[in-house]
């Protein structure tokens, strides 16, 4: 089995075109099926179902398509890895982080790292825990700071802890709060501005309300964080956001704190277990850690 193979095989199960993969991979159709008729020889079985000119792939080809998707993803890394030089003058870095942390945390750090490595390209991908960590499983990402805990089927990663937060509430000037900390059962009574499914903050919020006996109400939900809050400055209801999002971004909005117990969340940086993360994604890696404060 050739990488060669492998990388027409994932451009003809993305593209379901045996013409247009070949255009992607700059090759003429003629070899490039000659190279997936090869692989599929030496596996022993079909890749594509190819009936009335309509490509699918067949069960060998769903099973070895993310397997090939990985070694491709780990074969990059490694020559990214190589081509790096000594003083990290060229090379990228694929981060991925939740939206309240790109928010939040990350912009003084992204900004002193490439003020030191002005030759390394920084990649962000912004998404919920649960992507992030799929993304970090398939080689698609170096590093990600994701919310602890994962999940219990979650792939062999390394996560170190490097921030545990305090959640407050958000809202608006005109919408009506208590006098003072809010607690969660507050929340039955007050429309709340929810964010987008798969988003570590929904997750605790309607847990923490159900823990208490009863379903949030949204007014509006499926937002991303500069959504969310702008809702909530529209008066459309509260909103349950991390500390350090409500201190750079709320503006004229009210940030009330939650009565105690509140809520929290821990922040870790992961990577995967079986591959060290490239030399300049473990320089950020630093630096991230280096931001850590006793908790």
């Amino acid at each position: 089995m050739q990488f060669q193979q492998l990388q027409y095989f994932v451009a003809v199960a993305e593209t379901r075109h045996f013409t247009r993969a070949a255009e992607r991979v700059h090759v003429s159709q003629p070899s490039l099926s000659q190279q997936i008729k090869a692989l599929e020889k030496e596996l022993g079985a079909e890749l594509f179902s190819r009936a009335r000119g309509n490509i699918a792939l067949t069960d060998a080809g769903e099973a070895l398509l993310p397997l090939a998707r990985r070694i491709l993803a780990d074969t990059d890394t490694a020559r990214h890895e190589v081509q790096e030089l000594v003083q990290l003058r060229r090379g990228r870095v694929r981060l991925g982080a939740t939206p309240s942390l790109c928010t939040g945390l990350l912009p003084d750090v992204l900004r002193a790292f490439h003020d030191r490595h002005p030759g390394i390209r920084l990649l962000i991908e912004e998404g919920g825990s649960h992507d992030l960590v799929r993304q970090l499983a398939r080689g698609a990402l170096d590093l990600a700071l994701v919310v602890l805990p994962l999940p219990a089927a979650s792939p062999a990663l390394t996560t170190v802890e490097l921030l545990r937060e305090d959640l407050v509430v958000v809202s608006g000037s005109g919408t009506p709060t208590p006098g003072g900390p809010v607690r969660i059962a507050d929340l039955r009574e007050q429309p709340l501005v929810m964010f987008r499914h798969g988003y570590d903050l929904r997750e605790l919020t309607v847990a923490a309300c159900r823990a208490e006996g009863f379903e949030p109400s949204f007014t509006v939900e499926g937002g991303e964080m500069d959504a969310v809050l702008g809702f909530v400055r529209a008066g459309l209801g509260m909103a349950v956001v991390p500390r350090m999002v409500a201190d750079r971004t709320a503006g004229d909005l009210r940030v009330t704190p939650l009565a105690p117990p509140g809520l929290r969340r821990t922040i870790a940086l992961a990577h995967r277990s079986d591959v060290a993360p490239p030399r300049a994604a473990r320089e950020l890696q630093r630096m991230l850690l280096d931001t850590r404060t006793p908790t």
